[in-house]
């Protein structure tokens, strides 16, 4: 999924958006009643999640679709007369934005604080992780040794001048890693790292995470910025020739500091005018549960958030790293300063 900054949309465009269920039948009570949930995630594994809930509770799902961006104009342009119950996205910027604009409320759970570690959750409650993803390289095992690429600081050094891959600036998740190395590294030596990643630029920026795998596949690069959950993806899909590429490009994970790799999150929150709100926390509830994080890892090759399940095939195959603890609600605050940063140093 690509989501950009929040030049939003008009209001209009925002309000035509695909509505799987009728999100106006907010009074119905069916068994346990109803739930609208507004989703920028369009995975097959979040039907089943949903499916599930139902089951389970007896309260029925609601779906809104759109992108980030979307979704929040809309709640916006709806107001306090707004139907959503729950927002859920990919990435914690996307959150920060949303939670920014005044559209999410805190929410005390014992069983959501429980579930999610602290450093992956919004202090006040005002969303929370159900996965995680790293962000990570993708190296040609044939000419690249891991230990050139074990720490994000090497992505930018001269030994790959010319040899990496990389989607554009206004990838929310190059946005996020960006703006946890200012957070970590203050803005003049994130910059300076800014410089090296497009000095070290094989190819302009183009298509999305795959692309990127691809590319050194097929010799472009050496080296690319990707999340884990792509990979994963392309070795154990039904592609043969993308499983191929992955017996040659094999996974890194640098280290920020020392202290792990990168990760971001999927997760939502309660939105702030939410006419189901009991509903809604039932449905962040069960989101955390270690039924949901298996089966989100399993389907979508994503990460439990919670140290405390076990990644299922495949991704078991890759999740032995360690996470930087860094809270991902700092991303957020930090994307406008990366991507000035970025458009700055000539990365498009």
């Amino acid at each position: 999924m690509t989501h950009r900054l929040p030049v939003f949309a008009a209001i209009a465009a925002a309000l035509v958006l695909s509505a799987c269920g009728q999100s106006g039948d907010t009074n119905a009570a069916e068994e346990g009643g109803v739930v609208n949930l507004y989703t920028a995630r369009h995975y097959d594994s979040d039907l089943m999640l949903y499916e599930r809930f139902t089951e389970q509770t007896g309260i029925r799902v609601n779906r809104i679709e759109g992108n980030a961006d979307q979704l929040l104009a809309r709640m916006q342009a709806e107001g306090d007369a707004s139907p959503a119950d729950v927002f859920v996205t990919a990435d914690a910027g996307a959150l920060w934005r949303v939670q920014n604009a005044g559209l999410l409320q805190p929410v005390q759970s014992e069983t959501l604080n429980a579930a999610i570690p602290a450093n992956l959750r919004d202090p006040e409650g005002r969303w929370f992780g159900f996965s995680r993803r790293a962000r990570i390289v993708a190296y040609d095992q044939a000419r690249v040794q891991p230990a050139e690429i074990d720490t994000y600081e090497e992505i930018a050094s001269p030994r790959f001048r010319g040899q990496l891959c990389v989607r554009s600036a206004d990838s929310v998740y190059n946005l996020s890693l960006v703006g946890a190395l200012i957070e970590a590294w203050g803005p003049d030596r994130a910059r300076q790292w800014v410089e090296g990643v497009v000095a070290n630029m094989a190819r302009p920026p183009e298509g999305g995470d795959r692309d990127q795998i691809r590319a050194v596949g097929a010799g472009v690069c050496q080296i690319a910025l990707t999340n884990s959950y792509y990979y994963i993806r392309l070795a154990s899909g039904d592609d043969a020739a993308d499983r191929e590429i992955t017996t040659r490009v094999k996974l890194a994970f640098p280290s920020l500091d020392g202290q792990g790799a990168h990760v971001n999150i999927s997760g939502g929150g309660v939105a702030a005018n939410a006419p189901n709100r009991a509903n809604a926390i039932r449905l962040l509830e069960y989101l955390a549960s270690a039924e949901a994080q298996t089966l989100v890892s399993q389907h979508n090759n994503e990460y439990p958030a919670s140290p405390n399940v076990p990644a299922p095939a495949p991704v078991d195959a890759y999740a032995d790293f360690q996470a930087h603890p860094m809270p991902v609600s700092a991303y957020g605050p930090r994307q406008a300063e990366a991507l000035a940063m970025m458009s700055a140093a000539g990365w498009r």
